[in-house]
């Protein structure tokens, strides 16, 4: 219980959600917040650096409806998770087969 965080990061089209104060970021005590990493690591960083990069006027905006962009989001979300419990669920699983070895 310790080792996991309070809450899961989701992804999330800003367009959606009406109430700001769902983007806050709780630890960091801000107000917005966005987080991604290198856009060759997953397609989530991808949509997030475009539609960063068309926000500030770098580049010529997406051609995604906000609802679509949503979609993409809860995918992501889906498979972020599926990944994790699949990940939490093989180190039970060679867990049980070193106690079993082991006894």
């Amino acid at each position: 219980l310790t080792s996991h965080p309070l809450q899961v990061a989701l992804y999330f089209c800003t367009g959606i959600l009406k109430d700001e104060t769902l983007f806050r970021h709780y630890a960091l005590n801000v107000p917005f917040y966005t987080h991604f990493t290198s856009p060759i690591r997953r397609y989530a960083d991808v949509i997030v650096h475009r539609l960063l990069s068309a926000s500030l006027g770098a580049s010529s905006p997406i051609k995604m409806e906000k609802e679509a962009i949503q979609r993409q989001a809860d995918h992501c979300n889906d498979r972020k998770m599926a990944s994790k419990r699949v990940q939490e669920l093989s180190a039970d699983l060679f867990f049980a087969i070193f106690v079993r070895v082991s006894a």
